[in-house]
């Protein structure tokens, strides 16, 4: 385990890691308060892993996530972790995706099961889901659960599990909810609260003074003066969304939109792209963008200021990562401004005020439409053709012959595998990949435009 920890680059460990491991490791309740992009996940999966016994094919780790986005974040870094274990099967169960595949991986066995409370719940109510072997129970972003309506699937999920288990809470924010869970189903939890703010030095905010009608054409205008490759443009309305979507792909903006009206499958392409820097804006609501964890994102803009003074935090929040540095745009219009007054006394700082007019002047990195980096191919076979990255990665860089730089990103799920490629070589690598092999048949390649959202 060391080893792999070493390959994986986790060289020190973030203070959350630091605080939980050691209680976690010794067996203890916990309750830990920590944002998404803290490390959290390994300072739960790495427990998980040491409690696992891999010759006995029963659910012994389970890992609650409000959504499914979070919980295939969730499952890939725990796959990650367990790559020199021995033969351990994690199982992703989410609402979105057909319940009959799920239910035959299940009777095959599983010794980690991730997913969303719903779908755990319709599991158990079937039988196909079996809990009696559990050893270690988590509760990921139980904030948002609560949040999303989820306490009473919790509880039952919670009571299905032995009474004996280890459980593992993790939640940013603290609400009361979180004390009755703890009441009814932790035993005597250790405490954690890590408060570490995010570094106002590291994420530069501005704010423009804007009417209502100038707002989506000053989205535009910040895009094209600041040219970050990879936007998130946070909207309070799903229609305020789609809006700001047509008007950026007028502009020639490579922009797609995440709302609650998206079939899964447009979902996770969606998200597959923004994250492998194939798209340069993701316009989302704060609902959609809930357990998100997007790395390099240069820019947050708040189309709409938020009458959450916390949100505020947590939107900016997700620029300025690790040791890279970001922007935070906010457009404020008059009737806006309480909005704003409240969110500075909360979180103690003076909103830096700047003009329109001084986008006008393209007086940012060059002119030009702003164009995102990388394309995405879908292949279509997946993990059910056993397909792997590195079959991927093979044949581009051997048969079709680019280098190995020239390749991003590589996803594979149940059905396709999406591989991002330099935007300049896209449609060529369309053709070549389709024209060899992968795992020596042939396979149907197409390049995922965005027209999803």
């Amino acid at each position: 385990m060391q080893a792999t920890l070493h390959q994986l680059g986790y060289l020190t460990m973030t203070p959350i890691q630091a605080a939980s491991l050691p209680l976690a490791l010794a067996g203890k309740d916990l309750i830990a308060q920590a944002k998404t992009g803290s490390g959290k996940t390994a300072a739960f999966a790495l427990p998980m892993l040491t409690l696992l016994n891999p010759r006995r094919f029963a659910v012994q780790g389970l890992v609650l996530c409000p959504t499914r986005e979070l919980a295939d974040q969730v499952t890939q870094e725990i796959r990650r972790l367990a790559r020199s274990e021995d033969n351990i099967k994690i199982l992703t169960l989410c609402g979105g995706s057909q319940m009959r595949p799920q239910i035959s991986s299940l009777e095959h066995g599983a010794h980690i099961v991730v997913g969303t409370p719903g779908r755990i719940m319709d599991h158990l109510e079937r039988g196909s889901l079996n809990l009696d072997a559990l050893a270690l129970l988590v509760l990921d972003e139980a904030d948002r659960m609560l949040d999303m309506g989820f306490f009473d699937d919790i509880a039952t999920v919670a009571r299905a599990c032995p009474v004996d288990r280890q459980t593992l809470l993790f939640s940013a924010t603290y609400p009361e909810g979180i004390e009755r869970l703890s009441k009814q189903f932790l035993r005597n939890p250790q405490q954690i609260k890590l408060l570490e703010q995010h570094q106002a030095t590291k994420i530069r905010q501005r704010f423009y003074e804007v009417r209502d009608d100038q707002r989506l054409h000053a989205v535009g205008q910040l895009l094209k003066h600041y040219r970050p490759v990879s936007t998130l443009a946070f909207c309070n309305t799903k229609q305020q969304c789609r809006d700001l979507l047509d008007v950026l792909r007028a502009e020639g903006v490579h922009a797609l939109a995440l709302h609650g009206e998206l079939e899964q499958r447009e979902r996770d392409q969606v998200l597959i792209q923004f994250a492998n820097r194939s798209c340069s804006v993701l316009v989302a609501t704060d609902v959609a963008a809930r357990g998100l964890d997007i790395k390099e994102l240069e820019a947050v803009i708040n189309v709409d200021i938020t009458p959450d003074a916390e949100i505020h935090v947590h939107r900016i929040g997700r620029t300025g990562r690790a040791d890279n540095e970001g922007w935070a745009f906010s457009l404020v219009s008059g009737d806006e401004m309480g909005r704003l007054a409240n969110i500075e006394k909360a979180n103690g700082f003076e909103a830096t005020w700047h003009p329109l007019s001084e986008l006008d002047d393209i007086g940012g990195k060059g002119s030009g439409p702003l164009l995102p980096p990388m394309a995405t191919l879908q292949i279509l076979g997946g993990r059910k053709e056993k397909i792997r990255a590195g079959d991927v990665l093979g044949a581009l860089t051997g048969e079709a012959g680019y280098a190995k730089d020239q390749v991003g990103k590589i996803n594979v799920t149940e059905m396709s595998t999406y591989v991002a490629v330099e935007r300049g070589i896209a449609r060529e690598a369309v053709r070549r990949l389709s024209n060899g092999k992968i795992k020596g048949k042939k396979v149907k390649v197409h390049l995922l435009e965005e027209r999803v959202g």
